[in-house]
């Protein structure tokens, strides 16, 4: 750079506002013809959090779950960011590299403003079973959960991008700041049903990891798709063994019996809980041909990989619904 220093005082300011000027454009691409308004250029994480947030966000996107989104470095991170890279014929270094293209994700955050029709999917949400199943669907409690899953985030995250915002007092019209991924939209679940087989996904294999607590899609060599799970624990451990995937039923309707939640054993108490994303098999259930073991949703995303199950295999209801659209009746299951 050419050294001002000797310059008067004056039109040494001038050249250096012309230099800072040229920079300035440079940044934006060339300034186009007839004064026409700049484009700027997509803004940057700013801090550790928000680099993170991005890399969970892109992994997100990738279908290698990092679990939920919170910009925090944790286990499932690193797994899901292996596991990519793995499925990508890199180095399993768990580190980020020029090879990963996270730069994608951009912007990092984005926002959502709340609609009068999401309402209808807030609502009473007792916690014992013989009041839910007086009810005609399980929605989510608040506003707040409704968001923390539509975009696939722990509700600290959102407090931390929405400083001033009463989250437990949202309303249609607030304007909230969001993660920027593909949202999880309850809506588009329009009525419980089983989904179809396809013939060409029967020769796709899943399997769960127990002690990693991970799922992986595999067709042949290839991996997928990678997700956190919540296996069985507590003496109703996740059963080791080849299974076959019964069915794939979207907004089921669960079979609540203590006998069964405790004992694995069927009795003649029991309550069926109606659908919806507060029933405790989500949105989502893939039954395998061992009685009462399956993959599926969940009520309590926000506990996925860090608590034990009834034996099943449970999944958050944004991977779950995603990952219901890669496998078919009729796939194997593989539980190490």
């Amino acid at each position: 750079m050419k050294d001002f220093s000797t310059e008067p005082r004056t039109r040494k300011c001038l050249r250096l506002w012309a230099l800072i000027g040229s920079v300035f454009v440079a940044g934006f691409g060339a300034v186009p013809a007839g004064g026409a308004e700049l484009k700027a250029v997509a803004a940057l994480p700013v801090s550790k959090r928000d680099e993170t947030a991005r890399l969970q966000i892109f992994l997100d996107q990738q279908l290698f779950g990092p679990g939920k989104i919170d910009g925090s470095p944790g286990e499932f991170t690193t797994k899901a960011l292996m596991r990519y890279q793995r499925a990508h014929g890199l180095p399993e270094t768990g580190v980020v590299d020029g090879a990963i293209p996270v730069d994608s994700v951009s912007p990092v955050y984005t926002t959502y403003v709340l609609r009068e029709e999401d309402l209808r999917y807030v609502g009473d949400a007792p916690e014992e079973p013989v009041d839910q199943a007086k009810l005609k669907a399980l929605p989510y409690g608040s506003l707040l959960e409704f968001l923390t899953e539509r975009y696939h985030c722990s509700p600290v995250l959102l407090e931390r991008l929405n400083a001033g915002l009463k989250l437990d007092q949202l309303k249609p019209g607030d304007e909230v700041r969001v993660p920027n991924v593909e949202p999880f939209l309850i809506e588009a679940l329009s009525k419980p049903g089983f989904l179809p087989e396809v013939q060409e996904y029967k020769g796709r294999v899943i399997t769960v990891n127990r002690a990693e607590r991970m799922l992986d899609l595999m067709e042949g060599e290839k991996l997928l798709a990678s997700l956190p799970i919540t296996p069985g624990g507590g003496g109703l451990e996740t059963p080791e063994g080849t299974w076959k995937i019964m069915g794939v039923a979207t907004l089921p309707t669960f079979r609540w019996d203590k006998s069964v939640l405790e004992t694995g054993k069927r009795s003649e108490t029991f309550y069926m809980l109606p659908p919806g994303p507060n029933n405790p098999v989500g949105v989502v259930w893939c039954g395998l041909n061992r009685p009462g073991i399956g993959i599926h949703g969940t009520n309590n995303p926000q506990t996925i990989g860090r608590a034990a199950s009834h034996g099943c295999m449970r999944v958050a209801n944004w991977d779950v619904v995603r990952l219901s659209r890669l496998i078919t009746k009729g796939m194997t299951v593989v539980i190490q």
